[in-house]
């Protein structure tokens, strides 16, 4: 038996989530109904990160296990053959049999996409968050620092949700916030009802850690926003972090606006 592990990509939209479920169609279902169709035998996959509803996936990793002879690097393509436009596979390769995506140790870059604008683009409807609202970026980025390192996360664990180690702490590696002009951009040529013009750009909240809880990059999201927004200062988010307590954090941002960028094993790399 060979495991072949997989590099998938999908824009969630259509999807209740990742992982298999009976109040809806998922991406694990459509991606292991194509294996099924492709090998001729019934194939399941395991993900190294079950996303929400909506949310969407630049690299995640879910394996397989097949007795077929094709080449590893073939699946790729062979499996876009079965699959509709909004999943693609964008790589494959054997791996160890020990290999599981989820209990190997992981460093996973999540990135949270807001466009700031006069009007909603609805080209940008499906995989970024509109923001009316004048953000004070400065203040979020000041205040995005606070996580960087270990810390118990637990104010920014979504209820329902439970760390499969049963701790709440985690490592933030790397956080940042990009800022991207949209000088070019029609929407940067409209005046708000008050008669200002205003600046259109999007921001790319990107961290980089080795696990996240439920939620937890969304609820962090949210935080940052209402400090953006001015609605909390920059100096409660080290409090947030200390109080241990998910009601001290801001709201849960919408899932449209995070995507799944890479996920990394460098124990196997």
């Amino acid at each position: 038996m060979r495991k072949i592990k997989l590099i998938v990509a999908y824009d969630g939209t259509n999807y209740c989530g990742w992982q298999i479920q009976p109040n809806g169609i998922t991406v694990q279902e459509v991606l292991n109904r194509a294996l099924t169709d492709l090998l001729g035998t019934e194939t399941r996959t395991v993900a190294a990160s079950r996303t929400d509803s909506g949310v969407h996936a630049r690299g995640n990793v879910a394996v397989f296990s097949t007795e077929a002879r094709m080449p590893a690097e073939r699946f790729t393509f062979a499996l876009n053959t079965y699959l509709p436009p909004d999943i693609r596979i964008q790589g494959s390769e054997e791996v160890p049999e020990s290999f599981h995506p989820r209990f190997t140790s992981t460093i996973k870059t999540y990135e949270y996409k807001i466009l700031c604008r006069t009007i909603p683009d609805p080209l940008r409807r499906l995989d970024y968050l509109f923001c009316y609202d004048r953000l004070d970026v400065e203040a979020m980025r000041q205040a995005l620092a606070y996580l960087v390192g270990e810390h118990d996360f637990k104010s920014f664990q979504g209820a329902g949700g439970e760390a499969s180690t049963h701790t709440t702490v985690r490592t933030i590696y790397k956080a940042e916030i990009l800022k991207e002009e949209l000088e070019e951009d029609t929407g940067n040529q409209v005046q708000d009802p008050g008669g200002r013009q205003r600046e259109a750009y999007t921001l790319r909240i990107r961290i980089t850690g080795n696990g996240f809880l439920y939620n937890m990059v969304r609820i962090i999201a949210g935080t940052l926003l209402d400090i953006g927004r001015g609605h909390r200062p920059v100096s409660d988010m080290p409090q947030i972090l200390a109080a241990k307590d998910r009601t001290q954090a801001g709201p849960t941002a919408p899932a449209h606006g995070l995507t799944l960028l890479e996920i990394r094993y460098p124990e196997w790399e």
